[in-house]
């Protein structure tokens, strides 16, 4: 029986240092693919504004490329702008309408609902002099907060910062 519980940590902790791992190529090839744009996260809030109110905002590796995602909230329903990265206009707009970035929006929708702090700002101040990757807001004790991420020294680094 012990055996068994300890067979079980092992290769539970085994599957937990590998998924770490593979995450890791996926952050060194996004902190690599910043370095090419010419587009802050708060200059893509900006640009997103005109297809509704930002809830979130983050750079992601798509298919290989850098891509700047941004979800908004305009008359209840919600999209995701794609910015681009290099010259800052807006590329697409698509609908979100069902799963799990259909939840995210929601979520992300309440707390800013709550929120005396736009997106834009609060990166302003957690990122400083680093460059932003994401920013997604949440509910935190009844209170909306933003969970900022930026790269620092060549290395990701989260951020809290309150939105009321």
């Amino acid at each position: 029986m012990l055996r068994t519980v300890v067979i079980a940590f092992v290769t539970l902790g085994l599957t937990v240092v590998n998924a770490a791992r593979a995450a890791e190529p996926d952050n060194t090839a996004l902190i690599k693919a910043m370095k090419s744009t010419k587009v802050t996260l708060q200059q893509g809030l900006t640009a997103s504004q005109r297809e509704g109110r930002p809830i979130s905002a983050k750079f992601e590796m798509e298919d290989g490329k850098l891509q700047l995602s941004i979800y908004v909230e305009k008359d209840g329903k919600f999209s995701e702008v794609i910015v681009d990265h290099v010259s800052g206009a807006v590329a697409k707009t698509e609908a979100i309408t069902e799963g799990d970035d259909l939840a995210d929006a929601k979520s992300q929708s309440a707390a800013m609902a709550k929120a005396k702090t736009d997106l834009k700002t609060a990166v302003s101040k957690a990122a400083r002099t680093s460059a932003a990757i994401s920013v997604v807001p949440d509910l935190k004790n009844s209170h909306p907060v933003a969970t900022v991420v930026r790269v620092t020294n060549g290395t990701l680094q989260t951020v809290s910062q309150p939105l009321d």
